[in-house]
């Protein structure tokens, strides 16, 4: 199940209601309090009701039943379509019209003749018939799509409805109701949420609020499908996980001890490597030594004395400038 949490309750605004001059005493249980004359939807009771819900659709997908998607706000068709065409269910996102549920018959009439005005449009007929009657058929195809085409293949009534904003739906909420058909909405402070059986208290107005709720039982359904499809790359990545793992971090390994071993190499040639410079003046210093060899003995002992100096100072401060 799709899980949803304070923290995207809170960042979608659901808690924000309606002013409290609009609310509806029914929904005061689902209420926290009021700041600058807004009601405020405690959350803590949102988050266990769309876990429920969501329980509850998820267990109706699992069995290959129909979720009604309904919201026809200006805020809500866009994403109640587009989830609802993701998920694979009907949908009703530009108006509802009376009796579509309770009047099926009539309605399944009109998907028929929708269906005909789409196969006539496919195979050639409207450019067979004259201007005026194509255009009037291309009008009735229009228009019937607009209104039926979220449903055209819902192929009987549904076995529950997902309502955004129970007030503005509330005619389809009623005929819900009268055939028994469970109701799941999301409510706000100024709604009445008789009549619906799974209420999730929420802002029904911003978009990003609905956009949550709507994609969370979209995600719920496409989880709890039956046959929803696991790719490939899933079943390799599950029986390859542990050992692709230990491949990468021993080619890591292997690569940083290859790097640090370059890099050592590179500072150690590069402190051995004797410079132009430093090859003229060994040179010289042979040459040198070779002069000395030919004077007098103190001057030597006096020279070997110095030379010792010098190596034990330069052996006390090795450790020092290492």
């Amino acid at each position: 199940m799709a899980g949803v949490s304070m923290r995207n309750l809170l960042e979608a605004g659901v808690h924000f209601g309606h002013q409290t001059r609009y609310w509806n005493p029914k929904m005061r249980q689902f209420i926290f309090g009021a700041r600058n004359d807004i009601h405020i939807i405690n959350l803590e009771l949102t988050v266990p009701a769309v876990t429920e819900a969501c329980n509850y659709i998820g267990s109706l997908a699992a069995k290959k039943n129909k979720i009604l998607f309904v919201g026809t706000k200006r805020n809500a068709g866009k994403v109640v379509k587009a989830q609802a065409e993701r998920c694979g269910q009907p949908y009703v996102d530009n108006r509802w019209l009376g009796g579509m549920l309770t009047n099926y018959k009539t309605i399944r009439q009109s998907i028929r003749k929708l269906r005909e005005l789409e196969t006539q449009a496919e195979d050639g007929t409207f450019t067979k018939l004259t201007k005026k009657e194509a255009l009037t058929r291309q009008r009735q195809l229009d228009k019937l799509e607009t209104g039926l085409g979220g449903i055209k293949d819902m192929g009987g009534l549904p076995d529950a409805m997902f309502v955004i904003d129970v007030d503005h739906e509330r005619i389809a909420v009623t005929e819900a109701n009268k055939l028994g058909i469970p109701v799941i909405g999301v409510v706000d402070t100024n709604s009445d949420p008789s009549g619906v059986d799974y209420v999730i208290p929420g802002n029904d107005d911003a978009i990003r609020s609905i956009s949550l709720f709507v994609e969370a039982v979209a995600d719920t359904i496409i989880e709890a499908r039956p046959d929803a499809p696991v790719s490939a790359e899933e079943f390799s990545e599950a029986g390859d996980a542990p050992e692709a793992e230990g491949t990468a971090d021993g080619e890591v390994a292997e690569g940083g001890a290859v790097e640090e071993t370059a890099v050592a190499a590179e500072t150690v040639e590069g402190t051995d490597a004797p410079s132009p410079a430093q090859a003229e003046s060994s040179e010289a210093t042979e040459s040198a030594a070779q002069t000395d060899e030919t004077s007098e003995n103190s001057a030597e002992a006096a020279g070997e004395t110095g030379d010792g100096a010098t190596s034990d100072d330069s052996d006390e401060n090795k450790p020092a400038a290492e």
